[in-house]
């Protein structure tokens, strides 16, 4: 690493010299390393080194604002641990904030103050991009979303042709032969997203939400250039970045006159956009926000579409993606849509608020030099999803998608991996 300057100390330094009462003093003093956050973290209790302890990871960030907050640190560092913001803090920032954290909150459930320490390493993390140092691969993916409207730099030409491909293929099937994938239709009630993950690699996704759409009469449309629901910049710390991103999807609803923006299967997608994105952009938004699944069981609940479990037969299992459920508080929502969906539905041990996070948060998988470590922590999720005996592992958000098709892989699970999207699609009964 080159040597730090003055600027990017002091721009980091910055995030730290807040107001006495501010919610990031309140936590970094609040910490008293009792440890119970230890056994929460898949990697603490995975990699068995004390670094990836929690409470480490709090410690980290406060050391810095002892040193340059406090009289004490200032004049008698020694005294109260506070640590110099030099290139070794932050090569070990890096290391442990970036690449040993995903984020998923689920210490904070176990802190027996209830220490935010999510919120801690955010604050790292936004540290280090002040000072230019977020990894380069989790980086690249926020400029792609900056620079094309989409994570992955697919072009809008290539996104037209799938999605016209995907709307012929589905109209081959029975009961389907007169849905449509809309495009750029102004003045709907709902205006839906993607994780670009959908078009590059997972296309029936999209036709499955066709499907579901089609049955409930909906009126919805995608956007051509501005469909993607995720937001990296809540992973790099960079929330400037952040609220250009949550810009896209803002003026595309104002755009296209749309009444709803309703977010796709994504779990850092929804909180960055319904949660955060408010806070990025300093306004409220002029219309509802709401995450698919939402609007998923309001189709079942008021009879819009209806389902046979019976045509899931298989053993299913549920992941609660940590956005959505311990972080988002959408635990029955998921349920719900499932058990009606499925003739067989089995609980992992945990899960809902306990849930282990699937490994892949936190902007994990953008990250490729951390893949090794990705998949060993993820072995706690694999033994979990095996213990169950079900074949199909459900979940609503891509990225936990992802992850666990390469759990399935790696660790020879054997299960098919379906968003809720598809598996509400496959259990669909239409109107003669």
């Amino acid at each position: 690493m080159n040597k730090l300057t003055k600027a990017q100390i002091d721009a980091a330094l910055k995030l730290l010299k807040m107001p006495a009462d501010s919610k990031l003093v309140t936590h970094l003093n609040a910490c008293v390393h009792c440890g119970l956050c230890g056994t929460s973290c898949m990697y603490y209790t995975t990699l068995k080194e004390p670094r990836y302890m929690p409470a480490r990871k709090v410690e980290m960030v406060a050391s810095l604002y002892r040193r340059y907050c406090t009289l004490t640190g200032k004049i008698f560092p020694h005294l109260v641990h506070a640590r110099e913001l030099d290139e070794q803090m932050a090569e070990e920032m890096i290391d442990v904030l970036f690449g040993g954290c995903t984020m998923c909150g689920r210490c904070v459930k176990h802190c027996s103050i209830g220490v935010d320490i999510a919120y801690i390493v955010r604050v790292g993390r936004q540290m280090l991009a002040a000072m230019g140092l977020v990894p380069a691969t989790l980086q690249a993916t926020v400029d792609a979303a900056l620079n094309t409207g989409n994570n992955m730099g697919i072009p809008t030409e290539e996104f037209v042709d799938t999605i016209q491909w995907m709307e012929e293929d589905m109209q081959s099937e029975e009961g389907f032969e007169k849905a449509t994938i809309p495009l750029d239709k102004e003045g709907c009630h709902v205006l839906y997203t993607l994780n670009p993950r959908e078009p590059k690699f997972f296309p029936l996704s999209i036709s499955a939400m066709a499907k579901v759409f089609y049955a409930a009469k909906e009126s919805w449309t995608l956007s051509s250039t501005m469909y993607d629901v995720t937001n990296y910049g809540l992973f790099n710390g960079n929330n400037e970045q952040a609220g250009v991103i949550a810009k896209h999807l803002h003026d595309e609803v104002l755009k296209l006159k749309a009444e709803t923006l309703i977010l796709g299967e994504c779990g850092h997608g929804s909180r960055a956009t319904r949660w955060e994105g408010p806070n990025y952009l300093g306004q409220a938004y002029e219309f509802e926000v709401r995450t698919v699944v939402e609007l998923i069981n309001d189709y079942i609940r008021s009879g819009r579409i209806k389902l046979n479990p019976a045509l899931n037969a298989e053993k299913v299992t549920l992941h609660d993606p940590c956005n959505l459920v311990r972080n988002g508080g959408l635990l029955q929502e998921l349920r719900f849509a499932v058990r009606q969906s499925c003739a067989d539905f089995v609980e992992m041990n945990p899960c809902g608020n306990d849930n282990y996070c699937c490994g892949g948060g936190g902007g994990q998988l953008a990250m490729s030099e951390y893949n090794e470590r990705r998949l060993k922590i993820g072995e706690i999720k694999a033994n979990q999803i095996r213990a169950t005996g079900a074949k199909v592992v459900v979940t609503p958000c891509h990225n936990c998608v992802d992850q666990l098709t390469q759990l399935s892989h790696h660790y020879k699970l054997n299960v098919k991996i379906k968003t809720i999207a598809e598996i509400v699609a496959d259990a669909l009964v239409m109107e003669k």
